[in-house]
């Protein structure tokens, strides 16, 4: 699923949401900053190895070894590949169909109960 891949991802968002705090609109400050790249990511060497292996370990904890090497086998076939690639937009589109049908539910609901309460002769 390329998780080495989005795990590195984070590294730069990290970074972005750092400097302006740390750099406060001062050049020198953000030379340095930008100079200090190198140890930074070499720091996030670390955290990207924890991250890896706990998450190794959370499919360990899962699936057996066969089933592991099915959904690797999955993801290497071009349906797998297509599926990994179009993931996160059908993550996105059916949070958004959750969120419209909880919405349009609680109103619906709203209204059925609050016209169930006014009927046993509850002021609303």
């Amino acid at each position: 699923m390329k998780l080495s891949d989005q795990y590195k991802a984070l590294l730069p968002a990290i970074l972005l949401t750092l400097k302006p705090a740390l750099v406060q609109d001062r050049p020198e400050i953000e030379r340095d900053y930008d100079a200090m790249m190198p140890m930074i990511v070499d720091a996030f060497g670390s955290y990207y190895a924890a991250m890896i292996n706990d998450i190794a370990t959370v499919y360990a904890n899962n699936f057996t070894v066969g089933e592991l090497r099915q959904i690797d086998a999955f993801y290497r076939q071009p349906v797998g590949q297509e599926f990994l690639e179009k993931a996160q937009a059908i993550t996105q589109q059916s949070n958004q169909v959750g969120q419209d049908a909880s919405r349009k539910a609680a109103e619906d609901l709203r209204t059925r109960l609050t016209e169930a309460l006014r009927q046993k002769g509850h002021k609303l």
